[in-house]
């Protein structure tokens, strides 16, 4: 195996598993939401982005990694999905502070109904009678952490794997 086929080979394995890592950490949340019942706050929903983005992001890297292109072209996939976790990281810092007061929230900091509606006319009535969680509370805490603070802890993992995987691969 020469030397550029086998940088990416580990730009490959590393794309997996930062796209792997991101799909798990989403796919809880969306379960937390769908199998759990909690309703996401705004910012919630934001955090999500990054990884909306980035696990396309990283399979367009895995794939690039298996073409014959130059190897630098699937890195720079893995290094953007790398500053995508950098981005979530952030908010999930920002929200963190939020919840624990350190600083305001934006101001439409709530959603306005469930997503778990059967039909159009209770979606409407919903609209009158449900108010989303705030911003400033924790639905959940699990060892002294909100989401927003394990989604901290997820997204700087993955980021630190992203960036690895660059350096391995280059």
């Amino acid at each position: 195996m020469d030397q550029t086929s086998s940088l990416s080979r580990r730009s490959l394995v590393y794309s997996i598993v930062v796209a792997l890592g991101m799909a798990v950490v989403v796919g809880s949340a969306l379960g937390f939401q769908y199998i759990g019942g909690y309703i996401p706050c705004e910012l919630c929903l934001l955090q999500r982005q990054p990884y909306y983005y980035g696990i396309p992001v990283a399979l367009i890297g895995a794939i690039l990694a298996l073409t014959s292109l130059p190897p630098w072209i699937s890195r720079a996939f893995l290094l953007a999905a790398g500053i995508l976790m950098l981005v979530g990281g952030g908010i999930g810092v920002y929200h963190a502070g939020v919840e624990w007061h350190f600083w305001e929230g934006p101001t439409a900091c709530s959603t306005t109904a469930s997503s778990m509606t059967s039909n159009a006319g209770d979606l409407l009535a919903q609209l009158d009678t449900i108010k989303g969680p705030s911003c400033t509370e924790a639905a959940l805490r699990v060892l002294g952490l909100s989401m927003a603070g394990w989604n901290v802890i997820a997204s700087i993992i993955l980021a630190a794997i992203a960036f690895i995987g660059v350096r391995k691969s280059a």
